[in-house]
């Protein structure tokens, strides 16, 4: 689980929630009329500007990786590829049926190499499994940023909501008060589901992305090389390349051949 996120985010509603009872009451915060224009606006714009099978993709996919990480590293991958080339050279393919891991796009590379498909199947195979998986996670960034930018914008449509309210009013002043507190709150509400929720998540996710693309293509290169029977010291001097300078000797030790 990545506790980052739901610290954040704990922290941040902590922090608002506090400066909100330094003030006075909780109460006075909750606008029912802006949420409906917040929420209901923001769907209602989301849903105009993506597909729903983006949606139905992007948004819980998207929601799991905000909260959740990689089972294996880069440098894990790296460690996990040479150990199951060193397999692989000893005991051949049939060795890689009993051989187990934590992450499921790898457990399918192996179970290719180990049915024994030929070379082309695998890498076309893997590369499309990974396009597609790269192209919802990006969805979901997308996503989240689009009902980022629009929150607040509609935030601002419900505080002029509620000044043209309040200002047809001006003669009853009992509605002046509920009807400022509606636009105020608006705006409220639309920066913090923007800035507090969306838009940190989208950056969550455009990054988790980029580390999927890297791991996953790391994982399709040392199966294709192990299916074309390298030896472990040049599958992991290869994959170690993946690897940020500063990481490929400090922690990557070639296995012994």
């Amino acid at each position: 689980m990545d506790i980052m996120t739901g610290v954040g985010l704990v922290v941040g509603f902590g922090v608002i929630a506090t400066m909100m009872l330094l003030g006075g009451d909780l109460h006075m915060f909750i606008s029912e009329h802006a949420m409906i224009i917040i929420f209901g606006g923001s769907t209602a714009a989301t849903m105009i500007r993506f597909p729903l099978s983006a949606l139905m993709h992007g948004l819980p996919l998207g929601a799991k990786f905000a909260f959740t990480m990689s089972r294996l590293s880069a440098h894990d991958l790296v460690d996990e590829l040479a150990r199951i080339a060193e397999i692989a050279r000893k005991q051949g393919p049939v060795g890689l049926e009993k051989v187990e891991t934590d992450e499921p796009f790898l457990a399918k590379g192996i179970r290719y190499v180990a049915d024994g498909y030929d070379l082309d199947f695998i890498r076309d195979n893997l590369e499309r499994d990974r396009d597609n998986f790269l192209m919802h996670l990006d969805e979901g960034s997308k996503i989240y940023r689009a009902i980022g930018d629009c929150a607040p914008a509609f935030g601002m449509i419900g505080t002029l909501i509620g000044m043209v309210q309040m200002f047809a009013n001006m003669t009853d002043p009992s509605k002046l008060g509920p009807f400022m507190a509606t636009a105020l709150l608006a705006t409220l509400y639309g920066a913090l589901v923007a800035n507090l929720f969306c838009l940190p998540i989208a950056d969550k996710l455009h990054g988790k992305l980029l580390d999927e693309e890297t791991n996953r293509t790391l994982i399709i290169d040392g199966i294709l090389m192990i299916r074309d029977s390298k030896s472990p010291t040049l599958v992991r001097e290869m994959l170690l390349a993946y690897l940020p300078e500063k990481h490929r000797h400090a922690e990557g030790e070639p296995v012994p051949a």
